[in-house]
Order: C-alpha cells, then sequence, then structure tokens
C-alpha cells in the first residue's frame, strides 16, 4: 500500500511540474506552436500516470516478460544464449538427482530417455500396459521441420511465421521460434534411430504439404508416423530401462502432486492393477500427459486419454492457460451411431491430394442424403470445390479451423452428403486419374483400408466422407521459456501445455512440439532448476505433504464408490460432450457459452448423485478410472466455457459468431486480447482468478490471416 502511495504521489509531483511549466510558457511567449507542444507532453504524462497505476493495480494479475523467462536479444540468438549461460549439472551430482516423469508418449518418453541418457535417475509413469501403446502411436499425417530439402524456399524463419500465422498470432515469439530452430535437429535424431521415413527414387527423405504452408516441409512415414517415431522413443527409453537409468511404471496414473515448501517433490499414484495407492519422491516433476480433447466424449483421441494430471496440478497452483483453445480437425469420419465412443481421424496429409467439395445443387444434395445417388454420381461441372473456391492460394491446403468452418457452414446450409446431412466429400477420382491408382496406393494405402473397414465403401471408387470433429487442444497448463509452471520444480511439455500453437495448431506440429519439448528442450532448461537442488537430500514419502495428499485422494475415491446411483460413467460424459460440442464446439456464442455454464454444473451436480461404479476399489476397476477422469473433465469443461465467455473475440480454434467478418473468418481483436489467459484455482466451486500473460510482438507484424492470395 505504501508503495502505491509513493507511485501517486510521484504521478501528482509530475502533474503539477507540467503545469508549472505551462503556466510560465503562457507569460513567455503566446506562440501556438508552443502551447501546444507544452499540451501533448502534458497528455503523455497523464497517460503514462494511468498506465502506471494500472500496472501498480494489477501486477498480481500480470505475467511479465522476466517471469516467462523470455532471454533478451535478437529473436534468432535467444535460444542460443540461453544455452551459452544456463546452469548445468556436472555428471556426478546427475547420479544423485531423481526426476519423475509422467506419461510414455512422445513427448514424456523423449524426456525420459533424454534426461537418463545425461545421467539422472528417471522414474516414468504410464496408464498403459506399455509405453508403444500412448496416443502419440495414432497420428499418421507426418512431422514439420525446415530442412528445405525440396529447395522450394522453406527456412527456420518461414516456419516460425507460418506456426504464429496459423496460431492466430496468439503464441509467445520465443517459444515458436525456438521450436522451428530445433526442428531440424528431431529429423536428424529420428533417422539415426531408424524411423522408416519415406524416401525419393534417389534415397532422400522425401517431404509432402500439410495446411497452412506453401511448401512442403512434412517427413512422414505412409499414413503410419506417429508409430514409427514412437517407436524410435521407445527405443531409446527400453535402453535406458535395461541400463537401470529408467525406472518403469506401467498401468499407474497419476492423481496428485506433492508440494513440500513450494516446490514439487513427487507424485501420490494408482496401481491399476491393484488398485494400491503409492507416494513416489524425486528432485521435480515432468507431466507430459498430452491433452483434454476427451472433454468433448467424441474425439479423435484414444479412450483413456484424459485430462487428470494436468487438471491436478492446476488444482495444487499450477496455472491453466488458454482453454478455451480446441482444435477442430476438419478430416474425420463422420459420427454414424448414437452409441459410438470414438471417433476416427483421416490424415490431413490426405488433402494433399485429396479434393474436398459438396453439391452445387440443394436437389443434389438432397438426393446423396436420401440414398439415391453416390458421390461419383456427381458430373464435375455440378461439384463445389468449396476451399479452392474460396481460398485459390491455399486450395485444401488452408489451416485446420478454416477447413472445418467452410465444411459447417457448407452444411449448414443444406448441402451435407450423408443421411444426416453432416458431410462433405473428400474425393481422389482426380489424383488416380493423374498420378494412377497405385501411386496413390503406395502413398496412402493404409488410410485407404482404414476408411473402407470402419464405413464399408471402397474410397477408390466413391469419395470418401468427413466432417469435423474435436482433435488436439492447443491450452492446457502454463509454463515459462524453460518449460516450467508457476510451481517450481514442476515442468509440463507436449500437449499438456500451452507454449507453442497459439489459437490453432498447424498439422503435423504436435509431433514436432512432442519430440523437441522432449529431446532438445527440457533436457537443458531443467538442469538450470536442478543445479542447486543436489543440496537437497532425498525426502521420505512418510512426510505429512504425501499423507495429506494420499488421504485426499482415498476420501475421494470412497465418496466415489458410495454414491451407487443410477446412472453409467459413459451416459454421463456423453451428456457432457453433448453440451461441450453444442454450446462449446465449432461455433461459439455469449448465450450459448452462458448455457453451457449453466448445463455443465447441473451436470456436475448429476455426476456426484447419480453415478454408479461397480466393483471395489482396491482392485482393477476401469469404471473407477473413468469416473476419477470425468470429474475433471466436468470441471475442466467449465473452465473452458468461462474462458470462451472472457475471450470476445474470434481467433483460431475459438470462434465466437459474434466477431467475425463479412466473409465470415474470424475476427481478433488484438488491442484487448492480445495475452495469454491464465486461470488461477480458487477453492471448490469458486471463480478462478484471470491472470494475463501479454504477448508483446517484437519480430512478427500482426495481421488478418489471409489464405486467398
Amino acid at each position: 500500500m505504501a508503495k502505491k502511495e509513493q507511485i501517486a504521489a510521484t504521478i501528482k509531483s509530475v502533474k503539477e511540474k507540467v503545469e508549472a511549466v505551462k503556466d510560465k510558457v503562457d507569460q513567455i511567449t503566446g506562440d501556438p506552436a508552443t502551447i501546444e507542444a507544452v499540451d501533448a507532453v502534458k497528455n503523455a504524462t497523464v497517460k503514462i500516470a494511468k498506465a502506471v497505476k494500472a500496472a501498480v493495480e494489477n501486477k498480481d494479475n500480470v505475467i511479465t516478460l522476466a517471469e516467462a523467462k523470455i532471454p533478451e536479444g535478437p529473436l534468432a540468438e535467444k535460444w542460443t544464449n540461453y544455452k551459452a549461460h544456463q546452469k548445468l549439472v556436472n555428471p556426478a551430482n546427475k547420479r544423485r538427482l531423481d526426476v519423475i516423469v509422467v506419461g510414455t508418449g512422445l513427448a514424456g518418453a523423449s524426456a525420459a530417455a533424454s534426461l537418463a541418457e545425461m545421467g539422472f535417475n528417471v522414474l516414468d509413469f504410464c496408464i498403459q500396459d506399455s509405453p508403444r501403446r500412448a496416443h502419440s502411436i495414432a497420428a499418421q499425417g507426418g512431422i514439420n521441420a525446415a530442412k528445405n530439402y525440396q529447395n522450394d524456399g522453406d527456412s527456420v524463419y518461414r516456419l516460425f511465421y507460418d506456426t504464429i500465422k496459423g496460431g492466430d498470432y496468439r503464441a509467445r515469439e520465443a517459444n515458436v521460434y525456438r521450436l522451428a530452430e530445433v526442428s531440424n535437429n528431431i529429423i536428424d535424431q529420428c533417422v539415426a534411430q531408424g524411423v522408416p521415413f519415406a524416401r525419393e527414387y534417389g534415397g532422400l527423405l522425401d517431404n509432402r504439404s500439410f495446411g497452412g504452408a506453401q511448401v512442403s516441409r512434412t517427413f512422414y512415414a505412409k499414413g503410419q508416423t506417429g508409430q514409427q517415431l514412437l517407436l524410435g522413443a521407445y527405443s531409446a527409453l527400453s535402453r535406458q530401462i535395461a541400463n537401470g537409468k529408467v525406472k518403469m511404471y506401467s498401468r499407474y496414473e497419476m492423481l496428485d502432486v506433492v508440494i513440500i515448501e513450494g516446490r514439487a517433490r513427487g507424485i501420490i499414484a494408482r496401481n491399476l492393477v491393484t488398485g494400491k495407492i503409492e507416494r513416489f519422491f524425486a528432485h521435480a516433476v515432468v507431466i507430459g500427459t498430452g491433452g483434454y480433447g476427451n472433454t468433448f466424449f467424441l474425439s479423435t483421441n484414444a479412450m483413456a486419454s484424459n485430462g487428470s494430471a494436468a487438471w491436478q496440478i492446476y488444482k495444487k497452483g499450477a496455472y491453466f492457460a488458454n482453454p478455451c483453445y480446441a482444435q477442430i480437425h476438419p478430416t474425420c469420419i463422420p459420427v454414424h451411431g448414437a452409441f459410438q465412443s470414438k471417433l476416427t481421424l483421416m490424415s490431413e496429409s490426405l488433402r494433399n491430394d485429396g479434393r474436398i467439395w459438396v453439391p452445387k445443387k440443394l436437389e443434389d444434395a438432397k438426393a446423396l442424403q436420401a440414398g439415391k445417388l453416390k458421390g461419383r454420381d456427381i458430373p464435375e461441372e455440378d461439384r463445389d470445390y468449396y476451399l479452392e473456391r474460396r481460398y485459390p492460394a491455399f486450395g485444401n491446403l488452408v489451416p485446420r479451423d478454416v477447413a472445418s468452418r467452410a465444411a459447417k457452414e457448407r452444411c449448414d446450409a443444406g448441402y451435407g452428403v450423408n443421411a444426416t446431412g453432416l458431410a462433405v466429400f473428400l474425393d481422389f477420382s482426380d489424383a488416380i486419374q493423374r498420378l494412377g491408382k497405385d501411386v496413390v496406393a503406395s502413398k496412402y494405402g493404409n488410410l485407404f483400408q482404414m476408411y473402407e473397414k470402419i464405413v464399408d465403401e471402397n474410397p477408390y471408387e466413391n469419395p470418401m466422407m468427413i466432417f469435423p470433429a474435436i482433435h488436439y487442444t492447443m491450452g492446457g497448463i502454463w509454463v515459462d521459456y524453460e518449460l516450467q509452471t508457476s510451481i517450481k520444480g514442476l515442468f509440463c511439455i507436449g500437449e499438456a501445455n500451452f507454449s507453442d500453437h497459439g489459437a490453432n495448431r498447424l498439422g503435423a506440429s504436435a509431433l514436432m512440439q512432442g519430440l523437441a519439448d522432449g529431446y532438445f528442450v527440457l533436457p537443458y532448461t531443467i538442469q538450470n532448476y536442478l543445479s542447486d537442488q543436489i543440496q537437497v537430500p532425498r525426502m521420505s514419502t512418510d512426510l505429512p505433504e504425501f499423507e495429506e495428499a494420499e488421504k485426499a485422494i482415498e476420501l475421494k475415491i470412497e465418496k466415489l464408490m458410495a454414491i451407487q446411483g443410477h446412472r453409467s460413467v459413459d451416459s454421463i460424459h456423453r451428456e457432457l460432450g453433448l453440451a461441450m460440442w453444442d454450446f462449446v464446439g465449432m461455433g461459439r456464442t455469449a448465450e450459448g457459452l452462458k448455457e453451457a455454464l449453466k448445463k455443465i454444473r447441473e451436470i456436475k451436480k448429476l455426476f456426484w448423485s447419480e453415478v454408479f461404479i461397480p466393483g471395489t476399489a482396491d482392485d482393477l476397476n476401469v469404471e473407477l478410472e473413468k469416473a476419477i477422469r470425468l470429474a475433471d473433465f466436468i470441471e475442466i469443461g467449465e473452465l473452458m466455457a468461462l474462458d470462451g465467455l472472457d475471450r470476445e473475440e474470434s481467433c483460431g480454434g475459438h470462434f465466437r459468431e459474434e466477431f467475425q467478418t463479412p466473409e465470415g473468418e474470424a475476427l481478433r481483436q488484438d488491442d484487448k486480447f492480445s495475452y495469454v489467459s491464465c486461470w488461477k484455482f480458487n477453492g471448490e466451486d469458486k471463480e478462478p482468478t484471470l491472470i494475463k500473460e501479454p504477448l508483446n510482438y517484437e519480430f512478427v507484424k500482426r495481421q488478418t490471416r489471409n489464405y486467398k492470395a
């Protein structure tokens, strides 16, 4: 308070001096130019005073550059300068430090393998029976890097700029540039591991195009890129397990983080086979557990994918950033039944050679919906290739959010092509005629096979049907430049954090971020934290903080098991998903988001009074696992709606229908919302606090995204 009064007094003094100067000038001369100049000084002083006052009053709700730990200097030198001046841990000391890594997808597996290779002792936790089953395996299309093998004008800066632009100018410059900078190292690392990237006839690595770029920079392994990259990371991880540097805990789920004197010192996890709650200590904890897309129930994520680890650390003090930024992927197999449990993604790589269209004539669309026509029956002149028509410069390779909204617009207008009217065609007839069926099959054969098995229709003969679906979450736990959360010693990597994609992720960038964080960023930055932790001895898990955390989990599980209501977990989750899709999906409005908050809070009451969980807690119990995660999904959904309501603009995957251009494109409000929305937990059923991290762009000029020219 004294500091505020001191600043106020200073501001008052400055104002008085300016007035005194003006009075003297009035006495000396009546020159209008002089008077105008003094007035300008006075007005500027008043503006500065207001800004200083606002900064003082809101200091606790603003994250500064220093707190985000953004290095000084030119953009291209920040990461190099950081590495040159960071603190290190010597090899002998690394052997005495323990690190917990939660998650074994690309981010978690690469981080665990790298940290163990460096000499740290790693405890790695996996909810599946093997790291090979992590959801990273589902990624199909490829991984970006700025190698410029095609000699088509690519560069580190162009990859950086495409990523910033694709994210609708809502990401940190420094983080995104670092991501582009280390991307080339990832390819070299994976080739050395034996990842079978596609190659050209001469033996060089092949590339293909993805949305939001006009160059070919995506490295791929047919339609199985995620699987092959994960096997590479898994081989590196397995080597360290064999060396005794990684202790693997398969079929364990983290349920809480343990904080001792303001620092993360361990976790509480549940053995999913026995039901036993166990305690684990470490000098630092790394969360790499993926995103929260399954809040929507129907998504392209694996059924076990969840946001619980991130949500639990949010409740312990880690900020949750930009929760409303959820990506809708445009090429998903449409919903085919009321009791469907997940959706299947068709790779964005298909948009390289596939052309997206709907009929030009409404009567043709009605005939398709009635099953009287097939896509192949519609003549070329009666097809509306709407992406090519609306976005001639990028065509079918516009970013995901743009392609998704365009598909929704056509379907809303009545031009959908399946029985529900919620589908568009992805057609390969032109590519087959131009390249030949064998070439198309060599590039996309396994994807075509997967489509045919699910839909029971041959995509070589009739166009695929696709529709947008929830896929990836750009929001996540807030981290600084070092990937450290607002809790000391607690780091967050990959999709679980918010850091690199802004309001929309470009295709083939998820694998890039996961491996960049695990192989090339965290191994440097975590040392800056651990450099003085060698003085901290290993702590007993009998400490009160561990005991309290475990007790809280046991009470929560007892409460869940005691409800014994009449509703299955999945039925309540499906109800949540419908509310999320209807009101927090592709198109959002203030009225809809308020309705979402109302419905979600009703679902929360329903869950805690009517959920039925069979079996016992001290045994294998999949329904209990799902119930624990659903309790978190309900609260995540509420925060997503709250964040979407607060952000009164459209940007990337967040499309507020009140804020759009006459052409139906996203309309940002840079003067009001150029910041990261960081939410701080204040207790159960209490409104969280919004803390802002300003996005100050020094090296890029913000523009309205244009994919038309």
